[in-house]
């Protein structure tokens, strides 16, 4: 017998994605005193993001690695390039690279 799959409240949603914004706020604050505690939240923000089936907003997604999941600034761990219509964000930490499409 195949496995139900029943949907999260909207509520439970709703506390879920206030609580993603509330720890990318609290990364971006605290990454200039702690770096690990920064990170420590993106991964927090995930498993919240994983565990209630929720879409991050691309905004949110651009900020962090897809690889070693650290929380990315521009100038201090991370690259910004732009070359063919492209955004290219390069990871110094794991030297991986995320291109996204300019419109």
């Amino acid at each position: 017998m195949p496995k139900r799959y029943f949907k999260k409240s909207n509520k439970t949603q709703r506390i879920a994605k206030a609580r993603i914004n509330l720890l990318f706020r609290l990364a971006k604050e605290h990454f200039r005193e702690d770096s690990k505690l920064s990170d420590k939240y993106v991964k927090m923000a995930r498993r919240i993001a994983m565990k209630h089936k929720i879409r991050m907003p691309s905004s949110l997604k651009k900020q962090f690695c897809k690889s070693c999941h650290r929380f990315l600034v521009p100038g201090a761990n991370c690259r910004v390039r732009i070359h063919k219509h492209r955004i290219i964000y390069y990871c110094i930490g794991c030297k991986h690279f995320m291109r996204h499409p300019v419109k």
